[in-house]
């Protein structure tokens, strides 16, 4: 699949991931999207984070620090309460069903 497809989806995957699983953090986003793509988009991380800081930027995403056992904390990542998040899911559905019933 060419970049300049993927590019053009990779907010609304990320988004339907998130919303999907409550919240991810990076490379199990980065994972998750190679799983249910049947490795076709294999993500990496220069791909993604600025995907997610433009979102969280928007006011879509929220974020938070969690630490498991002795690891290092990871930013999990999760949609927004309130307005934008829902506004942004909106449009989101309204251009996939207009692609589909194109």
């Amino acid at each position: 699949m060419k970049k300049s497809y993927i590019k053009g989806f990779l907010e609304d995957i990320i988004l339907h991931l998130i919303a999907e699983q409550g919240e991810s953090y990076g490379y199990a986003l980065t994972r998750l999207v190679e799983e249910r793509t049947q490795g076709v988009i294999k993500l990496n991380e220069g791909a993604l984070y600025p995907v997610l800081h433009k979102l969280e930027e928007q006011g879509v995403l929220v974020t938070e620090l969690k630490s498991e056992g002795s690891s290092r904390p990871r930013k999990y990542y999760r949609l927004a309460p309130g307005k934008p998040s829902a506004d942004y899911l909106d449009e989101m559905e309204l251009q996939v069903n207009s692609y589909l019933t194109a």
